[in-house]
């Protein structure tokens, strides 16, 4: 089975400025979005576009500020996929872990230029 992108992310500073321009741009931004800290829209492709957010910067670099979400089958893909980046020498940003607020198991691989790519299962 070919890796299917699932997910694009943005981190945010200010999430209610980023989802008031998102909006603009045409975006179906959900209603009271801004009280929240992970906020998705799902397009029409498929894919879902989400932000992120990390008020005064928090642990966001300068870098890159877009998240690439790739969806594996199971919980033990996700950790044997880690395992295998690590191995091959990328930096990980956060092992595999449990996150309660976005519901999700999920780790994070920064990508040669920088560029965050999470890797996640139900």
């Amino acid at each position: 089975m070919a890796l299917e992108l699932y997910m694009v992310g943005l981190v945010t500073r200010d999430l209610e400025t980023s989802l008031e321009f998102y909006q603009r741009l045409g975006l179906a931004i959900p209603a009271r979005s801004e009280e929240r800290t992970h906020v998705e829209v799902k397009m029409q492709s498929g894919v879902t576009f989400f932000f992120l957010n990390t008020p005064g910067g928090g642990e966001v670099s300068d870098s890159s500020r877009t998240v690439f979400e790739f969806f594996l089958p199971s919980r033990a893909a996700v950790d044997e996929k880690h395992t295998e980046l690590t191995d091959f020498g990328y930096q990980s940003d956060r092992a595999p872990a449990f996150e309660v607020s976005m519901k999700a198991y999920f780790a994070l691989i920064t990508d040669p230029d920088g560029h965050t790519i999470m890797l996640s299962a139900a």
